[in-house]
C-alpha cells in the first residue's frame, strides 16, 4: 500500500511539469518574436555637403527641396570676380603662347646663323693665311650670335615658366568657380541650408542630400543571431527575397551596447520611404 507521503511527493512532480508546461507555452511566442525585427526603409546613402569656399549666396533654389534633382544647380555663391579673373587670365595665356611661337621661329633662325658663325671661324681660325684681325673678327662675330641665340633661349624658358603659372591660376579659378555652383545630378535633395544673402564660409553646411538609387535597412542583432546569418534566407513583411546582408559590423554598437549593425541594401521603395517593414532570417 502505498503511503501517503509518495503521493504528495508525486503531486508535487505532477504540478512542477504542468508549471514548465505553463510557462514553456508562455515563453514560446517571447522566443519567436525575438527573432522578428522591424526596420525603417532609409536611403542608400545620406550627406551633409559643406561650402569649400567663401562667398555670397546669390541663388537657394528652395523649389527643388523635396524633389530628385537630375541635373541642376540649388545654389550659387558668387562667383563673379573669378569668371572675370578667369578671362583675363586666358586672354593673358594666349598671348603669352603666341611669344612663345615667336621666340622659337628666332630661336631657329639663329640658331642657323650661329651654325653659320661657327663654321666661318672654325675654317678661318685654321688658315695660316689669315690675319690676326680676320681671326678675331671672326670669333666676337661668333661669340655674338651664340649670346643671341642664348639670349632667346633663356627668353623662351622664362615665356614658358610664366605660362605654367597662368594654367595654374587658371585651374585654381577654375576650381573655384566650379565649387561655387552646387550641381544635384540624380539626387534627392531633402534640405537646403543657406539662403538667398547668406555668406558662407569653408565648412559651412549648405545642403543635406540622399542618394535614393537604392535603400538600406539597418538592425541591430544580438551575438546569437548573428551565427550562420549569411545562409539563411531574409524574409521582408514574411516574403521571402533575394536579398543578402551587405554589412556587419565586428564591434557592437555604442548605443545598443549588446547588439551589433547589420545593413541590407534593398530595392528603391516604389511607394515612399521610412516606412517600417518586418525582417526575418529563417
Amino acid at each position: 500500500m502505498i503511503s501517503l507521503s509518495a503521493h504528495l511527493v508525486r503531486l508535487k512532480i505532477k504540478v512542477s511539469n504542468l508549471k514548465i508546461r505553463v510557462l514553456a507555452l508562455y515563453l514560446l511566442p517571447l522566443l519567436l518574436v525575438a527573432k522578428v525585427h522591424y526596420a525603417k526603409v532609409e536611403p542608400y546613402d545620406s550627406v551633409t555637403i559643406s561650402s569649400s569656399v567663401s562667398g555670397l549666396v546669390v541663388d537657394a533654389n528652395l523649389s527643388y527641396e523635396g524633389m530628385v534633382v537630375k541635373n541642376s544647380r540649388v545654389v550659387h555663391i558668387d562667383d563673379k570676380i573669378d569668371i572675370d579673373s578667369l578671362e583675363d587670365t586666358q586672354k593673358s595665356i594666349s598671348i603669352i603662347e603666341d611669344m612663345i611661337s615667336i621666340n622659337t621661329d628666332i630661336a631657329k633662325t639663329l640658331s642657323q646663323s650661329l651654325q653659320r658663325q661657327k663654321g666661318y671661324y672654325d675654317r678661318i681660325s685654321k688658315l695660316s693665311t689669315a690675319s690676326k684681325t680676320q681671326k678675331d673678327n671672326a670669333f666676337v662675330a661668333y661669340s655674338g650670335a651664340k649670346t643671341q641665340y642664348l639670349s632667346i633661349k633663356e627668353k623662351i624658358l622664362s615665356l614658358k615658366k610664366q605660362l605654367l603659372d597662368l594654367k595654374l591660376q587658371q585651374a585654381k579659378l577654375q576650381d573655384s568657380i566650379d565649387k561655387k555652383s552646387i550641381i544635384l545630378k540624380d539626387k534627392y535633395l531633402y534640405k537646403l541650408l543657406v539662403r538667398k544673402g547668406d555668406f558662407v564660409t569653408p565648412a559651412k553646411p549648405i545642403a543635406i542630400v540622399d542618394d535614393i538609387s537604392k535603400a538600406k535597412l539597418v538592425l541591430y542583432l544580438d551575438n546569437d543571431e548573428l551565427q550562420g546569418i549569411k545562409n539563411k534566407s531574409i524574409y521582408i513583411d514574411d516574403k521571402k527575397s533575394d536579398y543578402k546582408i551587405a554589412k556587419i559590423w565586428d564591434i557592437s554598437d555604442e548605443k545598443f551596447i549588446s547588439s551589433y549593425k547589420v545593413e541590407i541594401y534593398i530595392d528603391t521603395p516604389k511607394d515612399r520611404f521610412s516606412k517600417l517593414v518586418k525582417v526575418e532570417f529563417k
